[in-house]
């Protein structure tokens, strides 16, 4: 029997991409949704998605409890590595001294970087893990709810 790899992948990435909606992320798909999106005004999380395991299984989850904290961003956005390489490369503009990572977690005020959670602070931890680490940054920069 012969799969399809990219059939498969279509696939892996679609399940990604609602999983990520889903948690009540915007999807930014182009430079100029991108560059709309982290320059507005108050506290925006970007979620840097991809299909490797440590995003599917430490990120996104993490991703998806993280919008229910007190204090939490104004705004949840997500670009896809591999998959919306424009807007992804347009995302990484903003993250100014830091180098690309996916999965990630960047955290952004008025369109200017404050911190993120590179993929060596997710792949090999759990989820919660991921979560408290985003907590302490929302604790730091953001409004409660």
């Amino acid at each position: 029997m012969s799969m399809d790899f990219n059939f498969f992948m279509n696939d892996v990435v679609k399940q990604a991409r609602q999983e990520i909606v889903s948690a009540g992320y915007k999807e930014l798909k182009t430079p100029s949704d991108v560059e709309e999106a982290l320059e507005q005004k108050g506290t925006t999380l970007v979620m840097i998605n991809s299909v490797c395991g440590c995003a599917g299984g430490i990120a996104r989850p993490a991703a998806a409890h993280a919008v229910h904290y007190d204090k939490r961003p104004d705004h949840f956005v997500t670009v896809f590595a591999g998959q919306d390489k424009e807007a992804t490369e347009t995302a990484r503009n903003f993250f100014t001294g830091y180098p690309p990572s996916s999965p990630s977690f960047a955290l952004l005020k008025d369109g200017k970087i404050l911190s993120m959670v590179e993929r060596h602070q997710i792949e090999g931890f759990d989820a919660a893990t991921v979560v408290s680490r985003l907590q302490k940054e929302f604790d730091e920069y953001c409004e409660e709810y």
